[in-house]
């Protein structure tokens, strides 16, 4: 469907506009006096929330891929229907198949509170039931407003039991990476993946001063970015987890990466809601389970 169909079925005028944006992509502008969100329908993907008066929460990288088959790099991508790499082994893509194609525009609305409500979807085919052989139907509604919020809906429409892991796999945008902290996961246990995926317990409030890659467990609903260089803090709020991840490259790994800059890690940090590790989700045929994020900014 062309931009100008979709402005005709979906667009809100002054609100919701559908139009090309990188690598010929069509990208969804959402506009309202609390917010602005940049949203692309391939990867069904929010690159960008900006509350009124703020900086842009997300990070979103000026190298990242906008085009068929390929990730793109920043925003709030969705792994699904696994988290990390194949948990087969069959050489399938890391972080599952949703978020390097495509998504279909299911509905766009004006709430009653004046917040915008974007509504995408993807549903199994052929191909995908190559990739992984179950019926589905993936939902995200997109909330923008005060907060933005996300809320991931998966539906089993096939006839057998099929279990998955997920993730918000957000990046945030940060001042100085060396100034900013994660509350929230005091005394929780994590896998480290840096360290041999050894088991630790978390003292104090998370900082990064080296590459950081953990699955943490037995999460609470509320997590904080502290960000003493932009002077603000990020609320993180979730349902459907119990598990969380925070992971930033450093220098290394951010210099290896085509579509990153080689200090983008002083940039970005992820803090991600997931189902990973032993938190898998297994849904029953006719039944659905949803995984809810919710950022808002406080001002530090």
């Amino acid at each position: 469907m062309n931009n100008e169909q979709l402005n005709a079925d979906h667009g809100i005028a002054g609100q919701v506009e559908f139009s090309e944006g990188n690598g010929g992509l069509t990208m969804i502008q959402v506009s309202t006096p609390k917010a602005k969100a940049l949203i692309s329908i391939h990867a069904g993907q929010v690159l960008s929330y900006q509350p009124s008066g703020e900086e842009d929460i997300l990070f979103l990288s000026s190298k990242a891929y906008y085009q068929d088959g390929k990730a793109i790099k920043g925003g709030a991508p969705i792994c699904w229907p696994w988290f990390g790499p194949d948990p087969e082994g069959k050489g399938r893509p890391g972080h599952g198949f949703v978020r390097n194609r495509p998504w279909n525009v299911l509905s766009t609305e004006a709430t009653p509170d004046d917040d915008i409500k974007i509504t995408l979807g993807l549903t199994d085919t052929p191909e995908t039931r190559e990739i992984w052989p179950h019926a589905f139907e993936l939902t995200q509604e997109i909330v923008v407003g005060d907060s933005l919020n996300l809320t991931l809906i998966t539906r089993n429409t096939g006839s057998e039991l099929f279990s998955i892991t997920q993730a918000f796999h957000t990046y945030f945008k940060v001042g100085d990476i060396t100034q900013t902290s994660v509350m929230g996961l005091q005394d929780c246990i994590y896998i480290d993946k840096v360290n041999s995926s050894a088991e630790k317990k978390q003292e104090g409030v998370v900082t990064i001063a080296s590459e950081v890659d953990r699955i943490y467990h037995d999460v609470s609903n509320t997590m904080i970015i502290d960000d003493k260089a932009l002077n603000r803090c990020i609320q993180i709020l979730s349902q459907g987890n119990k598990t969380a991840v925070v992971w930033n490259p450093w220098k290394k790994i951010s210099a290896e990466m085509a579509d990153l800059e080689d200090a983008d890690y002083k940039r970005l940090l992820c803090v991600e809601t997931t189902n990973a590790a032993s938190d898998v989700i297994a849904i029953a045929p006719g039944q659905e389970f949803r995984l809810v994020a919710d950022y808002s900014v406080m001002k530090g």
